[in-house]
């Protein structure tokens, strides 16, 4: 339990509390060369550029691409917020700041506590379980915010059994999924957040 809370009071020196932070979730797995990489680099280029700080869970795949994106551009903070486990995984070294943490839920909050926007990669069970903490969290009214789901082709299944299961079985209201937006829009999800940032200040 001290654990816990010497991870939460510490991390909270390496993010940048002007909540025009952008927290990025998708696999670990992936090359540099994937399409999915080279999506989460422009991004993060095009929100490091917009002083949009980005944040990961600091491993390599879309976690190192969003970072490289957002240091190349030397605009904005790029955070690593990665935890100790028994296979995986070293921090990549494109970052400006970063903590490691000792715990998966205290970095789980790290990720999703001041962020403005989530963008969301494919991924596998721990993006899963990022995207649907974001989204229950969301549906609760606890947090005012964006949820973008990255790969078209990746998410259609996904949106397909929300909509056509759990919706109909009545487990979630019609108005949820309005909670994510699936695109592959770099261009557009850029110029949202930088809407959505305007509109809170």
């Amino acid at each position: 339990m001290n654990d816990l809370i010497d991870d939460l009071l510490k991390f909270q020196s390496v993010l940048n509390y002007n909540n025009k932070n952008v927290t990025f979730f998708g696999s670990a797995r992936f090359d540099d060369d994937n399409e999915y990489c080279k999506m989460a680099y422009e991004l993060a280029f095009k929100l490091g550029e917009l002083g949009f700080a980005v944040l990961t869970g600091g491993g390599d795949g879309i976690m190192r691409a969003a970072n490289k994106g957002a240091y190349d551009s030397g605009k904005s903070p790029s955070i690593a917020l990665n935890v100790r486990l028994p296979f995986e995984q070293e921090t990549n070294p494109y970052t400006t700041a970063k903590y490691l943490f000792s715990n998966l839920n205290p970095r789980k909050f790290a990720l999703t506590d001041s962020s403005v926007a989530f963008v969301v990669f494919p991924g596998g069970f721990g993006t899963l379980d990022e995207l649907f903490e974001i989204l229950v969290l969301a549906q609760i009214g606890s947090k005012n915010v964006k949820i973008y789901l990255v790969g078209t082709k990746f998410w259609r299944e996904l949106d397909e059994f929300i909509k056509i299961t759990l919706v109909a079985q009545k487990t979630i209201s019609e108005n949820d999924v309005n909670l994510y937006k699936i695109t592959d829009d770099i261009e557009l999800i850029t110029s949202e957040i930088l809407n959505i940032y305007n509109s809170d200040i």
